[in-house]
């Protein structure tokens, strides 16, 4: 069933040359974000699951991702916008056997200049949803331009979708050839995810990945280990550059040591990207020490605005988030203390559990495990 856009909706203005977009058919908001926000040149869309308008679960992984998709368009439409306007996705399965259901429907949706895409494998997501989708769009379509296949420019913007391979050095120089043949070159990166699916840790990645990269003046980053990856890949690396490398600035707060592998924030515009970031407590005896997911969604977002202030903004600037929660069981406690850091209209986000939780309980120098991650977007 496709959901049809009613005439009437709600798009409310809460800051200067940014709306809040709520479709009038589709389902309800299960936590503290609204569906679509308009900022700048863009639309950001929050992740869309399965259930159709009333509640119900489609039963076939082609029907889920089309309701998923419907979703995801309602809130476009809403903005004035169509598909066509859309510049980037993010797929989210809990089964990657559904992964060529879903690219039929993905290839249907989208049968020409396609955005560019990442598909990971999750353990689980809000509403149970075996399919999650979140979007970026242009407002602008004559500002879309697709420079190669997975590769799209809009705005002031270049988004690479997924690069995936089975080890990190192929699919950074792949990385650094598709930026070429885009007329840029890794400096002008803004942000990248980087998924894990357990075969490649974090520091080899990062002995090769810091390679390509300026000391203290890398992009943003979001470092996620999750279930599952298409077929083939133990890592898959996506992300946003900016075309003018005049228009990008990374930013670092005082108490944070300079990295050779993520900026806390950088500048690509007016949006600034931060780095997903965890409870962690900077400086000397650093570590994650709160042992609740309340307590750490505190420090997280504590080290979040640390970033948002060194750059002139605060939280009312934020326009789309993506969580990463440990257990899926604790959501609503994460959602009650995450909605106490913005107002009425909270920005778009994206909530998934990314791998099986993990054992909860104290190292030896008394620091506790993660249990959640945040990254975000902010414009001025």
């Amino acid at each position: 069933m496709r959901v049809l856009l009613l005439t009437l909706s709600l798009v409310a203005a809460f800051a200067a040359d940014r709306r809040a977009v709520v479709p009038a058919v589709g389902p309800k908001p299960v936590g503290p974000y609204t569906p679509g926000i308009l900022a700048g040149d863009f639309l950001y869309v929050s992740g869309q699951g399965a259930r159709r308008p009333d509640g119900a679960m489609p039963a076939d992984p082609e029907e889920q991702t089309r309701q998923t998709l419907a979703n995801a368009k309602a809130i476009i439409e809403a903005a004035g916008l169509t598909m066509r306007h859309v510049v980037y996705g993010q797929v989210y399965l809990s089964d990657m056997k559904s992964y060529p259901a879903m690219d039929r429907v993905w290839s249907q949706t989208f049968p020409s200049d396609p955005p560019a895409r990442a598909v990971l494998g999750v353990a689980r997501m809000p509403t149970e949803t075996p399919v999650e989708i979140t979007l970026v769009a242009v407002r602008d379509l004559a500002a879309r331009r697709t420079l190669a296949p997975g590769i799209v420019a809009a705005a002031d913007r270049v988004y690479i979708g997924a690069i995936e391979g089975a080890s990190t050095e192929p699919v950074m120089e792949t990385l650094a050839k598709s930026l070429r043949a885009a007329g840029l070159d890794t400096a002008h990166m803004v942000f990248t995810n980087v998924y894990l699916d357990g075969e490649i840790t974090i520091a080899r990645m990062n002995e090769t990945y810091r390679k390509y990269f300026e000391f203290d003046n890398t992009p943003a980053r979001a470092t996620i280990q999750v279930n599952a990856l298409p077929p083939g890949a133990h890592i898959s690396v996506t992300g946003v550059a900016v075309r003018d490398l005049a228009r990008r600035r990374a930013v670092r707060p005082r108490n944070m040591a300079p990295s050779p592998t993520a900026s806390p924030c950088v500048w690509a515009g007016d949006a600034l990207f931060c780095s997903a970031k965890s409870a962690f407590i900077p400086g000397p005896n650093s570590g994650i020490y709160a042992d609740t997911v309340e307590h750490q969604v505190r420090q997280t977002m504590r080290n979040l605005l640390d970033g948002l202030e060194e750059a002139g903004l605060d939280f009312s600037h934020v326009v789309a988030t993506n969580v990463y929660l440990d257990q899926l069981d604790e959501f609503q406690r994460m959602n009650a203390t995450y909605a106490q850091y913005f107002g009425a209209i909270p920005p778009t986000r994206t909530t998934v559990q990314p791998l099986p939780p993990v054992e909860r309980k104290r190292g030896d120098s008394g620091r506790f495990p993660m249990l959640e991650q945040i990254s975000l977007i902010a414009v001025k």
